[in-house]
């Protein structure tokens, strides 16, 4: 029994090579692609609580604000503040 080696042999395996190194470099980019968007989900999570933290602290100091007396900018900054959380956390009911 004599294997013998052709020309078109060593086309169709490098074609067969090509083609799976094509799939499979797709495949990779594809699972990548899935891991950094989970990534960064819960990278935004996190931003979102750490900023929903901020929020309820400059809350606190313009309330701190108008109990000492200050008006104007401070009442209409307190009122639209507390309308902005209240709509988005029932933005996050949904």
């Amino acid at each position: 029994m004599a294997v013998t080696i052709t020309a078109d042999t060593l086309i169709r395996l490098a074609a067969l090579l090509t083609a799976l190194g094509v799939i499979g470099g797709v495949a990779l980019w594809c699972f990548r692609f899935v891991q950094r968007d989970k990534k960064q989900d819960r990278e935004l999570t996190v931003i979102r609580k750490e900023q929903t933290l901020i929020c309820y602290g400059v809350m606190a100091c313009l309330k701190g604000l108008k109990e000492q007396g200050c008006n104007g900018p401070v009442t209409e900054a307190l009122s639209k503040l507390e309308k902005h959380l209240n709509q988005a956390a029932h933005e996050d009911e949904l």
